[in-house]
């Protein structure tokens, strides 16, 4: 009985483990459940700012603002597909890491921004917090952290892939397979990730977050 018991405590334990690695899909495909939207503008309404439709999430761009998950994260691998919609001319958005206080600069939490801008994806933008890149001395302006590409994304109206590995104090960022950033020794490690509106209409699909094994 005893043999039995520790027996099913060991698989209990290993398929807890198991499943907490799985991916876990932020964005559902079918409403805003798991998010919060906080907008610059208090007389607006987030489905005026964000609507869902077939699988995509699309935001207007006005007013600025993001939207946040409920849940704060620390140690994944984040993946997710964006564009801006074809014969528009692009524009500015960004995917806030380790999101915590609101109102750290203008509208902006406290985050660490993987920039969306068309045609600067990848570049770092600090909110609040710090961090340190190779090169810093060419590659820092600023609150902006310079990435190492800016031929990696796909025209207009095309869908991107973006992945953003963080561990630890640490942040990798890939565009459509290259390597476009990385840094290190960040201030802040956790906290809940957010998308920005920020002045155009851009797209999102397949916001897939997975748990690093520990």
């Amino acid at each position: 009985m005893i043999r039995r018991s520790v027996f099913a405590a060991l698989v209990a334990c290993s398929t807890a483990s198991a499943t907490a690695q799985e991916p876990i899909r932020l964005f559902n495909g079918e409403d805003l459940s798991g998010w919060t939207a906080v907008l610059a503008d208090e007389n607006a309404k987030a489905e005026d700012v964000w609507t869902v439709k077939d699988g995509v999430l699309y935001c207007s761009g006005r007013p600025n603002g993001y939207i946040r998950t409920d849940r704060d994260y620390k140690d994944y691998k984040l993946t997710l597909q964006w564009r801006f919609p074809e014969g528009s001319s692009g524009g500015n958005s960004g995917v806030l890491v380790h999101t915590s206080e609101p109102g750290a600069i203008g509208i902006w939490p406290k985050s660490i921004e993987v920039q969306l801008f068309s045609g600067d994806a990848g570049d770092f933008w600090v909110i609040g917090t710090d961090l340190d890149v190779p090169n810093e001395e060419a590659r820092k302006k600023g609150r902006r952290h310079l990435n190492l590409t800016d031929g990696s994304e796909k025209p207009i109206g095309e869908w991107n892939q973006m992945e953003i590995v963080c561990k630890g104090d640490t942040i990798t960022v890939t565009v459509n397979g290259d390597l476009v950033n990385e840094a290190t020794n960040c201030t802040v490690t956790e906290g809940a990730i957010s998308l920005q509106s920020e002045g155009v209409p851009i797209e999102f699909r397949e916001i897939v977050l997975t748990p690093l094994a520990e």
